[in-house]
């Protein structure tokens, strides 16, 4: 009875109030998850996109009432203390980047630790801790693989985990770092983390509205503070199945799905600590020892989705998932790096992926790479042709976690070309959420005894993917927490395997 009370009351204020008194509206329940203590810097510091010599750091002003500019000073230094400040200067902000606040300190030294601040409106923000890249040999390196985190579904107690870590070289985020549906439409309403604004966001004052809730979160808000982060869009950034022109959760009466494009581009890149460019697919070198090459797979390139498999399109030898110019790009950078290992941020499966055992009436999922068979093939000829060897995908989407040998033609004597590892979901549902365990057990059994290069496949629990890279193996860690529905609880470490240089063989 309270949650229809609540949701009709929802419903008569969005119909009967004017669009300027909602906004108030939901600004104010925003508010009511901000933490006084950290004012007006409630949703922390951030910093991303790391290089030998420079590293983007980030932060939100919240001020009491809407002012036309902030100046905002920031500091950077090799100690926590800032006894000794090594960079420092100041700069504006204004509602016209949602008081944001982002700069690319340059001049940085590499494999080096700093720490950083921010002072506006007579206050100083919590500290940061940050990471340049390094241009020498490692013994080895660290990532943290994340994706899917939904407020509705409940805490986000993976990234909180993570954040207890010692510094990382990197969080990898593959995507799915908001949603976009409404108040119910796709989560667990019970525990008391509501979507606000409770409807389908479309607006750039909707999806600013959505960014600093999920902000707000403490888990998210820690492993910003304590880690540089690498991210990806995938879909529900901007609405489900997104593509260059068009979206399965986007509808006529939504508007423009090009402006609702736009407004959520504009939203992720004020508010993730990232630098801004006409494309998001881009590389990192982390010395000797590994490149990071992230794609791009929604908004670059990407056709239609087709949803029937027998549709004869699926196979058109122009059909896309990268886009022309960012699978030269991929292959250019594939074929030119002199690193150990070729890490990929990758945000579905890549692998073939069989799935008439557990889902009859939708044998692939065409959503997947296996949706563009073609362009899959032009990528896994290109590899082989040119020799090259120990490339590590990493996937997020689909909820579960993977351990595969990546492969093409499984059904036969399948040959793998890489390993594929997949992380699970941080909060988003995934096969327990309305099954038993025991069911979702059987079902994952059944999934890999029709694919014999999936090692490993867990869709009942959620944490994160830790990596470790060293000059002769590679090791996958799947660690999960024992519960999303109360803020503080413990993780585990669930299952690992690894792969040694120059094979593509799990063990």
């Amino acid at each position: 009875m309270r949650l229809f009370v609540i949701l009709l009351a929802t419903l008569c204020l969005s119909a009967c109030q004017p669009k300027k008194e909602i906004a108030i509206k939901w600004k104010e329940a925003v508010a009511s998850h901000f933490d006084a203590a950290l004012r007006p810097f409630y949703h922390g510091v951030a910093s991303g996109d790391p290089l030998p010599d420079r590293v983007i750091i980030w932060t939100r002003v919240t001020p009491e009432d809407s002012l036309a500019s902030i100046d905002v000073k920031w500091e950077l230094a090799e100690d926590a203390s800032f006894s000794s400040v090594y960079k420092s200067d100041s700069i504006t902000t204004s509602p016209a980047r949602d008081y944001t606040v982002k700069i690319d300190v340059d001049g940085l030294k590499p494999g080096q630790v700093y720490f950083y601040r921010f002072t506006a409106l007579g206050r100083t923000s919590i500290v940061g801790r940050t990471k340049t890249t390094p241009v020498d040999a490692q013994d080895s390196l660290k990532f943290a693989v994340v994706s899917c985190a939904n407020w509705e579904w409940g805490y986000f107690n993976p990234y909180d985990k993570i954040a207890d870590r010692p510094v990382l070289d990197a969080v990898l985020h593959l995507g799915d770092y908001i949603y976009e549906y409404g108040k119910g439409r796709y989560g667990d309403t019970t525990i008391g983390r509501i979507n606000i604004p409770p409807y389908e966001i479309v607006s750039l004052k909707d999806y600013r509205t959505r960014h600093s809730l999920y902000r707000l979160d403490k888990g998210l808000r820690r492993i910003h503070q304590q880690h540089p982060f690498i991210s990806i869009w995938d879909d529900h950034e901007v609405a489900n199945n997104s593509t260059v022109t068009g979206a399965q959760n986007h509808q006529p009466e939504e508007g423009d799905y090009q402006a609702r494009k736009a407004a959520a581009r504009q939203t992720y890149y004020e508010w993730m600590p990232i630098r801004e460019s006409s494309e998001l697919y881009r590389s990192y070198s982390f010395g000797p020892l590994a490149d990071v090459i992230m794609l791009d797979e929604r908004l670059a390139g990407r056709d239609p989705e087709i949803t029937d498999i027998n549709n004869p399109d699926l196979k058109k030898e122009d059909r896309t998932m990268l886009g022309a110019p960012q699978l030269a790009w991929f292959e250019d950078q594939l074929k030119s790096s002199k690193a150990t290992w070729k890490l990929i941020g990758n945000q579905v499966i890549f692998s073939d992926m069989y799935l008439e055992a557990v889902y009859p009436k939708m044998p692939r999922n065409l959503d997947s790479w296996d949706g563009f068979p073609v362009e899959k093939k032009k990528i896994i000829d290109f590899i082989a042709q040119n020799k090259i060897k120990d490339i590590i995908i990493t996937a997020g989407d689909t909820h579960a976690s993977w351990a595969i040998e990546a492969a093409v033609d499984v059904k036969n004597a399948y040959k793998p070309f890489a390993v594929e590892f997949g992380t699970t979901s941080v909060s988003s549902g995934n096969g327990n959420e309305r099954k038993p365990d025991d069911t979702v057990k059987l079902a994952e059994q059944a999934l890999m005894k029709q694919n014999p290069h999936v090692k490993y496949v867990n869709d009942r629990d959620h944490g994160y993917l830790l990596l470790t890279l060293y000059p002769t193996k590679t090791k996958a860690e799947w660690f999960y927490v024992e519960s999303l529905r109360t803020p503080e609880t413990k993780e585990y470490l669930a299952k690992k395997y690894e792969v040694e240089k120059g094979s593509t063989k799990l063990k």
